[in-house]
């Protein structure tokens, strides 16, 4: 059953067995302000089990491009094409968020972002590869991101 997410009254709804839940769910509403104030996208997601292709494509890219398995369990997953980018997002148990942005077009942008929630330890899989940036959020708190650009065809 898919969630629409709303930013301005933040829900655990669907992310609740995380221990970071509610810095999770910051980040996802996060996320959805920016779709919404910048293309006027409706973010919606649904349980990670009904979309399990979304899954399989964001863990695809990850093995392919950079040989990373991401060891917490996926809560949620989404995937929407605005303006010619093909957006995939899947939400961890653990707090990371995982997106993957690839423009259709040919030669256009393609990159893999992470973003950990307020108060979660960078995953092992993830320390001594990528250099997290912080940025502030009335929503997240702090959040930290990192990406890589995606080379192959996907």
């Amino acid at each position: 059953m898919s969630y629409v997410v709303d930013f301005v009254t933040v829900s655990t709804t669907g992310l609740e067995s995380s221990p970071v839940a509610d810095a999770l769910a910051g980040l996802r509403a996060n996320e959805a302000r920016y779709f919404k104030n910048k293309f006027d996208h409706t973010f919606t997601v649904e349980p990670a089990d009904e979309a399990a292709d979304v899954v399989a494509y964001v863990h695809r890219i990850l093995k392919e491009e950079r040989d990373i398995e991401i060891a917490s369990r996926p809560l949620e997953a989404t995937a929407f094409e605005v303006d010619g980018v093909r957006w995939s997002y899947v939400f961890y148990e653990s707090g990371l968020s995982v997106n993957v942005l690839y423009t259709l077009e040919e030669g256009g942008k393609r990159a893999v972002g992470f973003k950990l929630s307020d108060g979660m330890d960078v995953p092992a899989e993830l320390a001594d590869r990528f250099k997290f940036v912080r940025q502030r959020s009335k929503l997240a708190g702090t959040i930290r991101g990192s990406y890589f650009v995606v080379k192959g065809a996907y």
